[in-house]
């Protein structure tokens, strides 16, 4: 059964285009899109621009999309923006994204822009203001490769000096902090257009996610998540076996080396750890059946 699995043979190509890469394409082409938007040639279009940008004003407005939509979009006007957004996920996504497998690091990339805008309007219910760009992800994704790999260490350009990644975690932290107490909150703006509430948000954001999906096998127990019983419905399903009958192994379906071949490319891909109850279940079950010949 295993002498014919693709990733076995010599031909077997790896899959290239990661989860990174799709992340980076998306965010430099809604870029040009937000150029071409604004084009002066397009007239009245740029007003599509405003209301994809994350501002108090348009939640109020019940304009939910901006929570996502806004991490599409850039200043224009300084285009070190985009540019440092794009090299900053790619330095630490290329580091993390074979740690965590592309479900995962799509779920942190997401889960820490959501977080992020909710901090960033609860520091700005008062005093309004727009926001715009993906660059909390970047803190999210700094956090979460510090707890996986809390000795990991960097240089900085040609110096002979190595820090480690935790430490500039730390650090990050503490100049956030002071730009949130001292003036995003009085003022509702920070030095050089930074955000500190959304980049304070997007590293608890990724403590969060090692703390309750990573760590303790949190992300399998997600996935797994039921209603409680007095929650679901009590009476019998239809095809529901009588009592006393004994259900069918979950492969017995389907076809048993279908349903092993497709859980070996997943462990491939992703790692044991990726597996469901049931996808061990069936491994235990060929495994069983195998032994008997």
């Amino acid at each position: 059964m295993a002498s014919d699995r693709s990733y076995l043979r010599q031909e077997y190509q790896r899959p290239t285009t990661t989860m990174l890469v799709w992340l980076i394409a998306t965010i430099i082409a809604g870029f040009v899109i937000q150029l071409i938007l604004l084009s002066p040639w397009l007239g009245s279009a740029g007003q599509l621009v405003t209301k994809l940008s994350l501002t108090v004003e348009g939640v109020k407005a019940w304009h939910l999309w901006t929570l996502a939509t806004h991490s599409l979009l850039h200043s224009t006007a300084w285009p070190w923006h985009i540019l440092f957004t794009v090299i900053g996920l790619i330095f630490v996504g290329r580091e993390l994204e074979p740690l965590l497998g592309p479900r995962k690091f799509l779920a942190l990339y997401v889960g820490s822009l959501l977080f992020s805008a909710l901090c960033w309007l609860a520091v700005h219910w008062v005093h309004g203001g727009a926001h715009i760009g993906a660059g909390a992800a970047i803190f999210a994704f700094l956090v979460v490769l510090s707890q996986i790999n809390p000795g990991m260490e960097f240089s900085v350009f040609y110096f002979p000096v190595t820090f480690r990644l935790r430490f500039l975690v730390w650090v990050f932290v503490a100049a956030e902090l002071v730009g949130l107490l001292f003036y995003e909150i009085p003022s509702g703006g920070a030095p050089l257009w930074l955000s500190p509430s959304t980049h304070l948000g997007g590293m608890l954001a990724g403590w969060l996610f090692y703390r309750y999906l990573y760590a303790n096998n949190g992300w399998e127990r997600l996935t797994s998540f039921s209603l409680p019983g007095w929650l679901t419905f009590k009476g019998r399903k239809r095809g529901t076996p009588r009592a006393g009958s004994t259900s069918p192994a979950p492969w017995r379906s389907g076809n048993l080396r279908a349903d092993v071949d497709r859980i070996l490319d997943k462990i491939n891909s992703h790692g044991f750890g990726s597996l469901s109850d049931e996808e061990k279940q069936i491994l235990d079950d060929a495994k069983d059946l195998l032994s008997k010949h």
